[in-house]
């Protein structure tokens, strides 16, 4: 198999935070520092948020992925509080996170209903930033690989490598996220490699080289070109640090010519 490229992808998720005024200055600050990188770079508002972000974008004739934070795995009904993969592609989204850590451990999210979130964006040609990783408890019991393998397994079952051509992984550590602790660039190689080994098992070897993999625990400006350099960490899911323009900019910069091969 030929050497496969995978370009750095920096992702900011912006969960529950600004006004719609602050999101759209925000976007336009990313989108303009992101011009001409060479890296890819999203950005993942509330939903509340989503279409005065895009329309401000267009206007200004800048470029930037905006993606959802969550979604729906049902077309429609009477699911009172929830949004459909359909909704967002109206607003011209075709982004969307799943599996998020605070999903999973916050709200409640099963395994089972993060792999319906997953099959769904997937099928509906989403690019779904699947979301992985263990507690501090688990990592303390040696069970990091153990916790990612079962995730994995879990919410890309029945799929193949045809349906998962949009996926990315993003590798969240959970006791690293906004607590200011984070792994080491080994310890997220490690994890990574792993992680890709077992995407090797269910969907191929190819589709496991080009398949990119984010590291997600408290990525910042001043850890980011130490992590981004390791084989398979092939960009940053970020949180806190991707709310001001600056920092999430020197994030992108250590990202910049960055390509990993396979």
């Amino acid at each position: 198999m030929p050497p496969v490229q995978r370009t750095p992808l920096i992702a900011g998720n912006w969960k529950m935070n600004l006004d719609c005024a602050g999101a759209v200055a925000l976007a336009r600050d990313v989108a303009r520092h992101a011009a001409g990188a060479r890296v890819d770079v999203a950005v993942f508002p509330a939903f509340v948020h989503l279409d005065a972000v895009q329309r401000a974008l267009r206007a200004d004739g800048l470029a930037l992925t905006v993606g959802a934070q969550d979604c729906s795995d049902a077309p429609n009904g009477a699911l009172t509080g929830e949004v459909s993969l359909a909704m967002l592609q109206d607003l011209g989204c075709n982004w969307v996170l799943t599996g998020h850590s605070e999903r999973r451990h916050v709200i409640g999210e099963s395994d089972d209903v993060v792999a319906a979130k997953t099959a769904a964006a997937l099928r509906a040609s989403f690019t779904c930033v699947l979301c992985i990783g263990e507690k501090l408890e688990q990592r303390e019991r040696g069970e990091t690989d153990t916790v990612n393998e079962r995730q994995l397994r879990a919410a890309l079952k029945g799929l193949d490598a045809q349906a998962c051509t949009n996926l990315v992984i993003a590798y969240e550590p959970v006791w690293a996220i906004g607590t200011g602790r984070v792994a080491s660039a080994a310890d997220a190689q490690a994890a990574h490699h792993a992680a890709r080994r077992v995407l090797s098992d269910i969907l191929g070897r190819e589709t496991a080289a080009r398949t990119r993999i984010l590291y997600g625990g408290s990525l910042k400006a001043s850890n980011a070109g130490e992590l981004l350099a390791m084989a398979d960490v092939d960009g940053g899911l970020v949180g806190g640090a991707s709310l001001e323009a600056g920092g999430f900019g020197a994030i992108i910069d250590a990202a910049a010519g960055l390509a990993h091969s396979a």
